[in-house]
């Protein structure tokens, strides 16, 4: 149940429930769906919820993102929070992506799905996993997966461990996650996706604008997001660095947005010895060195 005493809940939420939202009809959504058969089928039992998920009150709600509350509320609350449109704004990741034609999509954090599916049908040939830590929001991704027709696979499983492969994908993304993450979790993250990267693959990043949020705390107070203090002192694009990306890069979009891009290098090739006669020959022959990006090749 939402807490009783965060501003959302004393001033944002009369209005949203007055104004904006079907409150009769998301508890009606919520009575409908038969919660522990629905996500026994996302469920994994080996799975251990991080401290710091399973305990932080994400939007206000107790017990966080672990509620079919929280999974009804997600997708009405987001719609209106996401100036000037949450459509518009996760548009911008998708428009962002250089990676041409990727066979393998990873999209962390995934919530209810919504970029997810956007992915799904900005590249319809490609192989599409949404990655989430609770499988109530899995439950209300698949729902909306099912009515758009679109085949996606669902994954139970922590962002910062996700037990897939190594160089696996050719694009991951990350949509509105990083401002719930502690810094410690956050370069977990950024580091398991380098390493779920192929070569040239790229990791792209959709969340508040960390230049705007340090401006304007009282923006952050509003929703009392447990981590987004820590997330607005933060810099994306040197966390990107530290875990090994080149070409990092944010762009700001509409004032209190951000997509930040970064590019798993092509490592230059160790160097062998070779006749001094040979060495022009073999420069021209040499990677791009570490640091510099080249998209996936489609």
């Amino acid at each position: 149940m939402p807490r009783q005493d965060t501003l959302f809940e004393r001033f944002l939420s009369p209005f949203f429930r007055t104004f904006l939202i079907d409150e009769p009809a998301l508890q009606q959504l919520k009575a409908e769906i038969d919660w522990p058969q629905a996500t026994q089928r996302f469920q994994r039992s080996d799975l251990t919820y991080p401290d710091y998920y399973r305990t932080a009150p994400f939007h206000g709600i107790a017990a966080g993102y672990l509620t079919p509350d929280a999974a009804v509320t997600y997708d009405p609350i987001t719609h209106y929070v996401l100036p000037p449109g949450e459509a518009i704004v996760r548009q911008a990741l998708i428009d962002a992506i250089r990676v041409q034609s990727p066979q393998r999509i990873l999209d962390l954090g995934c919530g209810t799905g919504s970029m997810t599916l956007r992915l799904k049908q900005t590249f319809p040939q490609a192989d599409v996993i949404g990655l989430d830590l609770s499988p109530h929001m899995l439950v209300m991704a698949d729902r909306k997966a099912q009515a758009a027709n679109q085949s996606i696979t669902w994954l139970h499983a922590d962002a910062a461990q996700t037990g897939l492969a190594d160089h696996s994908f050719d694009l991951v993304t990350a949509a509105l996650l990083f401002h719930e993450t502690p810094p410690t979790v956050t370069q977990a993250i950024l580091r398991e996706g380098y390493r779920l990267l192929k070569t040239g693959g790229e990791f792209l990043i959709l969340d508040g604008n960390q230049q705007t949020l340090r401006f304007t705390p009282w923006l952050m107070d509003i929703f009392e997001e447990p981590y987004i203090h820590a997330y607005a002192e933060g810099s994306l694009d040197a966390d990107l660095g530290r875990a090994g990306f080149g070409a990092v890069q944010t762009t700001p979009f509409w004032g209190i947005h951000q997509v930040t891009r970064g590019g798993k290098p092509i490592a230059q090739a160790t160097a062998t010895p070779c006749p001094p006669e040979a060495a022009n020959d073999r420069k021209l022959e040499r990677e791009p060195a570490t640091g510099d990006w080249v998209p996936m090749p489609g």
